[in-house]
């Protein structure tokens, strides 16, 4: 079902300048005119759309950008992120036209249906896709993020009572937002550096990583996005609305990290619950899971695939 990705005269590929990695950057139109920066490892294998974190980059996937990792992924850049444009129209943004992305990215790589992942709110995109567009959908993958109102599930391992979660997070990015320059210029004044990578995974909020260079990298890369963007976009994407389970049909994998501040490892549990057929893995992590545990991810992600191909959806 999948064919290499279109060679349109619009298509800027920007080499890696990281020797040893799989990774080709590349452009997306999408279908309001907003120039996105896609990214492919140029993989033999599976195809496998990867709704990735808010803000974040392909650096969080050091087991897909190894050229023997078995699996063609396609991913892009949310808007107004990592090289890709802000919409001419600011409306234009949010988990609904996140999904209108993901189409145009893979309608760009040739790709009919195939394997959707998601990390964090990338998980609200996999399942608004699959809700949306079923027949585009033949396996469902989600790390760390649960199908709709991930804001009221965040503080969770803190004890935080729910009913007082959404609120308080919603107020925090809601402050970010207004102090975002000033916190953009403090960002991106940050050293990222060994030291400062040892403090990071050594924080709680994130744990022991096994590249850390790559993981230096993908936080450098993150604090680019100016705070008030991130915080727009974040906003914007809390207010989707949950999204039913009781039709999803396709095989189903939900990874959580037993110390996520970010998507309560219990959400998911019930999430997964809901899907006749799930498997539920908890690793000890925190929301980095795919950076802190990439063998264990990827081992799962292809079960996945080894599923879905038995049962004929590839």
């Amino acid at each position: 079902m999948a064919t290499a990705a279109s060679e349109s005269p619009d298509l800027r590929v920007v080499p890696s300048i990281d020797d040893g990695l799989a990774l080709r950057r590349y452009t997306v139109t999408a279908s309001d005119g907003t120039r996105l920066q896609a990214w492919t490892n140029d993989v033999e294998g599976p195809t496998v759309l990867l709704c990735n974190g808010l803000g974040t980059n392909p650096y969080t996937w050091p087991a897909l950008l190894d050229a023997g990792c078995g699996v063609r992924v396609v991913s892009w850049n949310e808007r107004g992120v990592g090289g890709s444009e802000r919409p001419a129209d600011p409306s234009h943004i949010g988990v609904d036209w996140f999904v209108r992305d993901a189409l145009a990215v893979l309608e760009d790589a040739g790709v009919d249906a195939c394997v959707v992942a998601g990390w964090s709110i990338g998980v609200n995109t996999m399942f608004q896709l699959a809700f949306e567009h079923p027949e585009r959908v033949t396996g469902l993958f989600a790390v760390a993020g649960v199908p709709g109102d991930t804001f009221a599930t965040m503080l969770a391992p803190l004890l935080v009572p729910r009913p007082l979660r959404k609120p308080i997070t919603l107020g925090i990015a809601r402050l970010m937002k207004l102090g975002g320059r000033p916190l953009t210029e403090v960002a991106r004044r940050l050293p990222v550096g060994p030291v400062s990578g040892q403090l990071l995974t050594h924080s709680g909020f994130m744990l022991l990583v096994p590249d850390l260079p790559l993981a230096r990298r993908a936080v450098k890369e993150f604090l680019t996005t100016p705070v008030d963007w991130y915080m727009t976009l974040a906003l914007r994407s809390s207010v989707q609305r949950r999204i039913s389970l009781r039709n999803v049909r396709v095989p189903a994998t939900f990874v959580a990290g037993r110390y996520d501040l970010l998507a309560g490892s219990r959400d998911m549990d019930t999430a997964a619950a809901r899907i006749p057929g799930a498997t539920y893995v908890e690793l000890n992590a925190s929301h980095f899971v795919p950076m802190e545990k990439p063998a264990e991810v990827h081992a799962l992600l292809l079960a996945l695939l080894d599923r879905v191909d038995r049962a004929g959806g590839d």
